[in-house]
């Protein structure tokens, strides 16, 4: 794939309507401090594609994989291969989850319908259209969601509720409270925690390393990441505006979550309103899809074909995908059905996917003395670290799970990794796995 198809995927994997519409609803609660999350990914973007874009295509084409736990395991061993597969499908069951949950807002305000049917349409619909059509149907639509996206919220939502606000003889660089043009309005721990585990998580996610190893050369792959950089912090201004201009227009909002959706159904024409509301759901769809089929595919090629039947034939392997798309389906529902608060499941989520991952992955490319054993260690101590964390804080009112999970999480598992690093004596063929990929990397470079 070439530079824009490469741009369209990563922001359908990255900018979906939890990115969309739980910006806006936090803007709309808590003013522009919302904007950090979609501006954070447009940060992520740009150091992913100069740090790891060309050496993932590189290696990739030596080692033949197509998903990143295999590039893991060819790194270090099987076992962090699976364990690499085991958080890539817990964090995409809680990126699907956000999904529904944005769905089922967007449809309750639409319909009037009771919100949990309206989630429980949302499922059906996006596990039925990602189970039967495939990682070729969802490349395609991809693009299509993407410019609908764009065209409804940025170019058709943000001016009409701009002319809007002027026929109330209301701004919002006026009257909204002072407060909401702090941008440490979210709480500043929040905020470096989400900065830190969204940007890490560009490292460690799956849809990450696919769009760089579909990359028809390695220019692409760094060309179409800059590109989705650029349309991201047009996106993010987008929401964060239309939240603020929300609050201002429609002031006693009972959710939050519904201020999108009802700022487009109460204040824009007929035609208009379809155009937009289109381009939300599109961008809901369009992260879900990647995010079922990344974790069906970990289910599928990285645990299934390699541990319990090897020589499965590819129509056997595709009927199996299909069954684990829905499961994650399912997975993902009932986690968003108990938690309802979207950006609380990406925060929970992008810290399972990164807290362990980030550093075997990086240093595995970066620094020969990285080992198996401590890659291991991080990633299962931070996976269970973070789960623990979100569970008690649910049930717990103890002061210490008041403390964002990410720093327990990474913290604990860094310091393991480290230490085994630099004590573990490197075997003959760790450092040879360590020097193939660092010679592999520098070619990369050099071919740059």
């Amino acid at each position: 794939m070439g530079s824009i198809k490469l741009a369209a995927l990563w922001m359908a994997g990255w900018i979906g309507g939890s990115s969309v519409i739980g910006t806006s609803s936090n803007a709309y609660a808590m003013g522009i401090s919302a904007i950090w999350y979609v501006f954070t990914i447009a940060v992520g973007c740009i150091i992913f594609a100069y740090v790891m874009a060309g050496p993932i295509k590189n290696i990739s084409e030596k080692i033949h994989n197509i998903t990143f736990p295999e590039l893991i395991a060819a790194r270090y061993d099987n076992k962090c291969g699976t364990m690499c597969s085991v958080t890539t499908i817990l964090a995409m069951i809680g990126y699907t989850a956000a999904q529904f949950v944005a769905g089922a807002a967007i449809l309750n305000v639409l319909t009037g319908w009771n919100l949990g049917l309206c989630y429980i349409i949302s499922v059906v619909v996006i596990v039925v259209y990602v189970s039967t059509g495939g990682l070729l149907a969802v490349t395609y639509t991809d693009m299509a969601q993407m410019i609908l996206l764009l065209v409804g919220v940025v170019i058709v939502a943000v001016p009409m509720t701009g002319a809007k606000l002027s026929q109330a003889g209301l701004s919002v660089a006026r009257d909204l409270p002072e407060q909401y043009f702090d941008l440490g309005g979210w709480g500043w721990s929040t905020i470096i925690a989400l900065v830190i585990s969204t940007i890490l998580s560009f490292f460690t996610c799956m849809d990450s390393f696919t769009r760089c190893i579909a990359a028809k050369d390695e220019k692409s792959a760094k060309r179409g990441t800059i590109y989705a950089a650029l349309a991201v912090l047009i996106i993010a201004s987008a929401s964060t505006y239309l939240g603020m201009g929300g609050k201002l227009l429609m002031p006693d909002l009972g959710d939050a979550n519904n201020v999108l959706a009802e700022l487009v159904v109460r204040l824009l024409p007929h035609g208009i309103k379809g155009l937009i509301l289109v381009g939300i759901l599109s961008a809901i769809m369009s992260t879900a899809d990647i995010s079922i089929l990344t974790a069906s595919a970990s289910l599928t090629r990285d645990i299934y074909q390699k541990y319990v039947n090897p020589q499965i034939e590819e129509k056997k392997l595709l009927k199996m995908g299909f069954g684990c798309s829905i499961l994650i389906g399912i997975l993902g529902a009932v986690f968003g059905w108990y938690n309802q608060d979207i950006m609380n499941i990406l925060l929970i989520t992008f810290t399972i996917n990164s807290a362990g991952l980030f550093l075997p992955t990086v240093c595995g490319f970066f620094w020969k003395r990285s080992c198996a054993k401590a890659s291991l260690v991080s990633m299962i101590s931070a996976t269970i670290i973070a789960v623990i964390w979100y569970v008690g804080k649910t049930v717990s009112s103890l002061a210490i799970f008041r403390i964002d999970a990410l720093w327990p999480a990474f913290g604990i598992s860094a310091a393991a990794y480290f230490i085994i690093c630099l004590s573990h004596k490197q075997s003959a063929e760790e450092i040879e796995k360590a020097e193939n990929f660092s010679a592999k990397r520098k070619s990369s470079a050099q071919a740059v």
